[in-house]
């Protein structure tokens, strides 16, 4: 069983949470904890989901808020950036997530035909939590 691995600033807080996997031959069953299997209490639950081909979601990045983000069906990348290192990450597994801490710049790409893109997030939807603008985040994080 996976546990939380206490937040690090930057990319390298940036890391894979493995879920459990209770496997069966009617279909198999994963599941998230808050604090067991996220450093966070969940306070939101969003998906993305008919993503049209070529396109890109994202495109930001979050003063306080952290996230676990889930490829339920389907497959896409992640492309990750602390201000200093950009790192590309693939999902593709409903067993796997990727944790991003605060203040890591995020767009979502390469989305496959019917994907689903879930996202726990640490606290509700606030639009002054939000970065928008790239060069501001890069100011901010130097």
């Amino acid at each position: 069983m996976s546990t939380v691995q206490q937040p690090t600033a930057g990319l390298a807080g940036c890391h894979l949470v493995a879920f459990p996997r209770i496997e069966d031959r009617r279909g198999n069953l994963s599941f998230v904890e808050n604090d067991v299997h996220v450093p966070f209490a969940i306070q939101r639950v969003y998906w993305l989901y008919d993503v049209p081909g070529g396109a890109e979601r994202g495109g930001h990045a979050h003063r306080d808020l952290q996230q676990l983000v889930i490829a339920m069906s389907g497959s896409f990348d992640i492309v990750l950036d602390d201000g200093t290192i950009q790192q590309r990450f693939h999902l593709n597994r409903s067993y796997c997530g990727l944790y991003i801490p605060r203040m890591i710049w995020r767009e979502i790409d390469n989305f496959s035909s019917g994907s689903v893109c879930m996202v726990l997030a640490s606290k509700p939807y606030a639009e002054a939590d939000y970065i928008r603008d790239r060069d501001e985040f890069r100011a901010l994080t130097r």
